[in-house]
């Protein structure tokens, strides 16, 4: 292959915008009609899913040791779609067609075997992905047991999966419900494994959503949800690290957080651990209850709710960018941040104009990022 004409003729594809993704589906349902079935009804965020993906693969086609673990995963993920070997030279065969009619003289018989080896190798590692899990469910049923709405467009609800699902605190998990069939979205559960496999997520319904206001206001006991394989590496736990712990979480970003607290607990690591709770509005934090319980029972977690834009509120009032430099000790601490992408930035930069590298600091937005989604699914 050659690296550089498939990245320069993916960047002058992805300057026509929309029109590629809708004439992509078009000839992959049209030849195809049988694949429209595993895409949900509104195709509105899926025009971007794909290409999105394909836009970071391509990019890294040069580097297929980083590249791998990323397709294998997709692969994996994709199994609770139900997707048949075929569909992997359908989508192939669309992408192919749609960059040599807008890419025009630019698309040679050079290039066209480019692209070819090139998607040949992405299925290839996908469907090894896929098939490293063969003989494991692809999806978990799992009954709700609870769902309180715990503050204006956020909800803390229970589940328990009909089978032993494995997961680790910090990752998240893709849940689908009957209430919005075929759309996933990923959540993490707010808990470390426990003996009876319950999990408690946290959601906050996204405006102009498609599943998370379903899931913030319509589920509720005795519903059944689908759940898919536990992704992600970017929040875990280093246990061979005894290092002190700043932790800062915003809206639902406090749930993964509440996960590795739950660890710390459970394994009894006792490292000291500053939590930082940010929200705009006292109406806006949530859980404090359950988190002032922990702090109780933990000597080692100091938990800060902090608010921004509430003259009101009696507690701690600022940003959390705030907070940090009084902490002490920061460039000997490990940090977790995650929350709204634009926290997260503020506090990424305030914790390496602290002294910490970036090594030290694990992050995620509470909005899940591109490496993590699938191609075929909308939130």
């Amino acid at each position: 292959m050659n690296p550089t004409g498939l990245k320069s003729s993916w960047r002058s594809a992805e300057v026509l915008g929309d029109s590629l993704p809708e004439y992509f589906y078009a000839r992959l349902f049209v030849s195809n009609p049988n694949l429209r079935e595993l895409f949900p009804a509104s195709m509105s965020a899926q025009r971007d899913r794909l290409f999105s993906a394909l836009g970071r693969i391509v990019s890294s086609v040069d580097d297929l040791d980083a590249l791998a673990p990323y397709l294998r995963q997709l692969g994996a993920d994709h199994r609770r779609f139900a997707v048949e070997p075929d569909g992997y030279p359908a989508v192939g065969r669309a992408l192919l067609e749609t960059l040599a009619h807008f890419l025009g003289e630019l698309w040679t018989e050079e290039l066209a075997a480019d692209w070819i080896q090139a998607y040949g190798l992405i299925a290839h590692v996908m469907q090894e992905g896929a098939a490293a899990l063969a003989g494991s469910p692809s999806v978990w049923h799992a009954d709700v047991i609870s769902h309180d709405r715990v503050s204006p467009g956020i909800a803390v609800f229970q589940v328990v999966p009909h089978q032993p699902l494995a997961f680790r605190a910090g990752q998240s998990v893709p849940i689908e419900s009957g209430l919005r069939p075929k759309v996933w979205r990923y959540l993490s559960p707010a808990n470390s494994p426990r003996p009876d496999g319950s999990m408690e997520f946290h959601v906050r319904a996204v405006a102009g959503g498609v599943l998370s206001p379903a899931l913030a206001y319509s589920l509720g006991p005795g519903m059944v949800v689908q759940l898919g394989a536990a992704v992600g590496s970017g929040l875990l736990l280093d246990h061979n690290s005894d290092r002190p712990l700043i932790m800062v979480a915003g809206g639902t970003g406090l749930a993964p957080l509440k996960a590795l607290i739950d660890d710390l607990r459970i394994t009894g690591a006792n490292r000291p651990t500053s939590l930082i709770v940010g929200a705009r509005t006292a109406r806006d934090l949530y859980d404090l209850d359950a988190l002032a319980a922990l702090a109780r029972q933990c000597r080692w977690l100091t938990v800060t709710p902090m608010v921004s834009d509430d003259p009101a509120y009696s507690g701690r009032r600022g940003l959390p960018t705030e907070l940090l430099p009084t902490l002490g000790g920061v460039p000997d601490c490990e940090a977790y941040v995650c929350g709204p992408a634009e926290m997260v930035e503020a506090v990424v930069c305030a914790l390496t104009a602290a002294g910490l590298v970036p090594q030290q600091i694990h992050t995620e937005s509470a909005e899940v990022s591109i490496r993590r989604e699938p191609l075929l699914e909308i939130r």
